[in-house]
């Protein structure tokens, strides 16, 4: 029996997430070979963080990055099926990564070729189904054989929804990323960007979602948010919004930046005082550097960042994005979401799910 697992990934948090989790499968002589979808195709958004990364195991990349979320999905399947069928022998197991289109892509494809799919990242919910990303998790859960997740929410979730066989608490991947890579960031040069603002007084910014970048009273909205609170911030801007937003009023403390490789946003992060995002990867992040974060929508997959206000759920449109940036968490830090250790967690239990189909 073939026992190579074929990942697939396609967008910037699945690099970092597969990077841990690829050493670790490689420790326990798992054979895997990584595809990339293209979803993020240029240097800025996915090359960089392939070098940063040391991620050496990419046999494939489909170029499928731009297009509508059905183009995009079913140019992903057509490529990746003739990837699969063109295989000697077909893989042991698919494994993806969270929510993204490479994520329910891979999912559809593997499971009408009876190939068991693999889900890091399973029982997430934000219970908006308006969010592409929840249509993605809940199908691929449901496809999925081997459901790996962060915490004892998503176990239960997934019970809730009649998914038992197969589910294991191993923890967050990406908190395992997160203190690999700190470590290495504290070695680097600094951003250069940081030139710009000074230390422990800054927010650092990632507003990337459609609702709120797609949306221009939405957007206008977070923009004269920044613009009455007196700090400045550093906003990374995906490349899809560069344009819209130098058709805007943009505010002389709010300073678009590059989007920045994966350790340089590290050391921002480490450096900033308060985190404002609509990203699910950096208010966990922003939680494990001991940062506040303010999270531009209704809802989060990520609950457990809520408890004692270290996250705050911020509408625009009704809430003062000053006030909330004064604001102090009312309890404790305290650990969420796994000890590091949950890559190595994974691969055991994929060794042994292995064994067991001799």
């Amino acid at each position: 029996m073939n026992k190579e697992i074929i990942t697939v990934v396609g967008a910037r948090p699945q690099f970092v997430k597969a990077a841990v989790v690829s050493r670790a499968l490689a420790q326990l002589g798992i054979v895997e070979k990584l595809v990339h979808t293209g979803q993020h195709y240029d240097d800025a958004m996915s090359g960089s963080f392939v070098r940063d990364l040391g991620m050496v195991n990419i046999v494939a990349n489909l170029q499928c990055g731009g297009g509508s979320h059905a183009a995009q999905t079913a140019k992903m399947m057509v490529e990746f099926e003739g990837f699969l069928t063109g295989l000697p022998e077909q893989p042991a197991a698919v494994m993806v990564y969270g929510d993204t289109n490479s994520t329910i892509a891979a999912s559809l494809v593997a499971s009408k070729l009876h190939i068991p799919v693999i889900h890091v990242e399973a029982g997430l919910r934000s219970f908006n189904r308006e969010m592409p990303e929840e249509i993605n998790r809940i199908v691929t859960d449901h496809l999925s054989s081997l459901l790996f997740c962060s915490s004892q929410e998503g176990v239960d979730q997934l019970a809730r929804e009649g998914i038992a066989m197969g589910v294991h608490v191993v923890g967050d991947v990406m908190l395992d990323a997160f203190e690999h890579f700190s470590a290495t960031s504290k070695h680097r040069e600094a951003p250069a960007c940081l030139q710009d603002v000074r230390a422990e007084t800054f927010a650092l910014a990632t507003i990337h979602r459609p609702s709120n970048t797609e949306n221009k009273e939405n957007l206008s909205a977070i923009l004269a948010g920044m613009a009455e609170t007196p700090i400045d911030f550093l906003w990374p801007v995906h490349p899809r919004l560069q344009e819209r937003l130098s058709q805007m009023s943009v505010s002389l403390n709010v300073h678009l930046i590059e989007p920045q490789p994966y350790l340089d946003m590290l050391e921002l992060l480490a450096k900033c005082r308060l985190v404002v995002t609509d990203s699910g990867g950096l208010q966990k992040e922003a939680y494990w550097a001991k940062k506040c974060c303010i999270t531009v929508r209704n809802e989060t997959e990520w609950v457990e960042t809520l408890q004692g206000g270290w996250n705050r759920l911020f509408d625009p449109h009704r809430d003062s994005l000053k006030a909330f940036s004064e604001s102090k968490p009312s309890t404790p830090w305290s650990e969420l979401y796994g000890d590091g250790c949950a890559s190595f967690r994974l691969a055991n239990v994929l060794k042994n799910w292995l064994s067991e189909k001799e």
